[in-house]
């Protein structure tokens, strides 16, 4: 998903705090009152001072002066409040799993107020050398990527099925119309991948990443292409190879359980939807390698991606807990797949607010369904998931992560399109009927 950011982007704003208690005497329990007003203030000023309250076990409550608060933070227990003060980033998101802390008010808007003044910091060359390694290379290895997948995407089919569109699509939705279903819009994405990529019956397209298998179907079965598709989570491969028998489409499709570094043949067209951001910037050069011995001598490609508007590192939280191995690129960090290999990028499109849009879709089909996945886990699990959803669902709408597609092909290849029309009418032998329900 996979997904993508739950830490609180945005810029730092300045401002002051009153206290709901008056001013004592300095007897030994003021002044136990005063540090902790000096922690929640210090604490407050350090992510922007969201227009947030706090409010502590023994009943404090601390606000900012604007008096536009939109909800309130609880915070349970002293030891709460110690680690938030050590590194908020990191364990807002447990502490709120484990029920230490609690949003009073709306999640939604209490995030949006939070990531909207949290300060962002560029990396400096400095920093990104040392911590890449060890951030990206190391866990993002040819074990390593298996291991980060199969934490998020191996957790049970029957999971995602409460919650994502019939078809299993596990990546940002296309809205013709922003209020389209999310079934609708499933759709519409596939049919804009498949127009941007040009495709024509017989052609032999290669997919990296390919989740439950819906977007390799629906170029087979609609644009007459045959598919050869890698992913290294066993649950999904299983999923999908059901699904190919089950449409008649196995033929068509072949869908293989390996890492996309193990990718051989030639193709007429690559694609890759969400995968990226589980590479790792250090393996962009080598993923540029094997998309340039893939492809033929008139070969393009496509790639989607979560994204960044500057380089640096996928929120602790989420990298622990959600996503381990997640490193979503900057637009500058991609072009490490292209250049080298002198491919010349045709199209870049955002669609970050269709992201936003996905994500209202799933948070909602996630809490109609929260008896069925407490069941499945635990409430942990349940406040872990709701507040990634939403995190995720707020850092799009703010602006702090991205959605890429980026189209290209090879140097002097100029099978390219005139204008960008062809986007808008039906491509492909795709059937009317299909389009109808569009």
């Amino acid at each position: 998903m996979r997904h993508e950011q739950t830490g609180f982007p945005g810029k730092a704003i300045s401002g002051g705090f009153h206290y709901s208690a008056p001013e004592q005497s300095k007897t030994p329990g003021n002044m136990a009152t005063a540090a902790l007003r000096m922690l929640v203030t210090e604490m407050m000023r350090a992510i922007g001072n969201p227009p947030v309250p706090v409010v502590l076990w023994n009943g404090l409550e601390i606000s900012s002066n604007d008096g536009n608060a939109v909800a309130r933070l609880l915070i349970r227990d002293r030891g709460a409040l110690m680690k938030l003060v050590s590194d908020p980033e990191l364990y807002f998101g447990e502490l709120y799993s484990a029920q230490r802390v609690e949003v009073q008010g709306n999640l939604l808007e209490f995030l949006d107020a939070v990531y909207r003044v949290w300060p962002q910091h560029r990396q400096s060359t400095t920093e990104k050398n040392l911590l890449s390694p060890l951030f990206d290379s190391r866990r993002n290895s040819l074990s390593g990527a298996r291991r980060n997948i199969h934490h998020h995407y191996d957790i049970g089919n029957d999971f995602y099925q409460l919650w994502l569109d019939e078809r299993m699509v596990y990546t940002c939705a296309y809205f013709p119309d922003p209020d389209a279903s999310l079934e609708v819009a499933q759709l519409a994405k596939m049919d804009h991948v498949c127009r941007k990529l040009r495709l024509q019956p017989g052609e032999a397209v290669v997919e990296a990443g390919c989740g439950w298998g819906a977007l390799a179907l629906h170029m087979a079965k609609y644009y007459g292409v045959s598919v050869t598709a890698y992913n290294i989570s066993g649950e999904q491969v299983a999923y999908a190879r059901q699904r190919a028998r089950a449409e008649g489409l196995d033929g068509k499709v072949e869908y293989i359980e390996d890492d996309f570094r193990n990718m051989r043949g030639k193709f007429d067209a690559f694609v890759s939807v969400g995968m990226l951001e589980h590479v790792g910037t250090e393996h962009y050069l080598e993923l540029g390698q094997i998309i340039d011995y893939s492809l033929n001598g008139n070969g393009r490609g496509l790639i989607h991606s979560i994204g960044l508007n500057f380089p640096r590192h996928m929120d602790t939280w989420t990298e622990r807990h959600i996503f381990p191995g997640a490193c979503p690129p900057s637009l500058a960090q991609m072009m490490a797949i292209f250049e080298p290999h002198d491919f010349s990028v045709l199209d870049v499109e955002n669609l970050r607010l269709h992201y936003a849009r996905t994500l209202e879709h799933w948070l909602h089909r996630f809490e109609e369904n929260i008896e069925r996945v407490t069941e499945m886990f635990d409430q942990e699990f349940v406040r872990a998931w709701r507040l990634y959803l939403a995190g995720s669902l707020t850092a799009f709408k703010t602006g702090g992560m991205q959605l890429f597609q980026v189209t290209f092909a090879r140097a002097g290849q100029n099978q390219i399109p005139w204008t960008r029309q062809y986007l808008y009418e039906p491509h492909g032998i795709t059937s009317g009927e299909h389009h109808g329900k569009l």
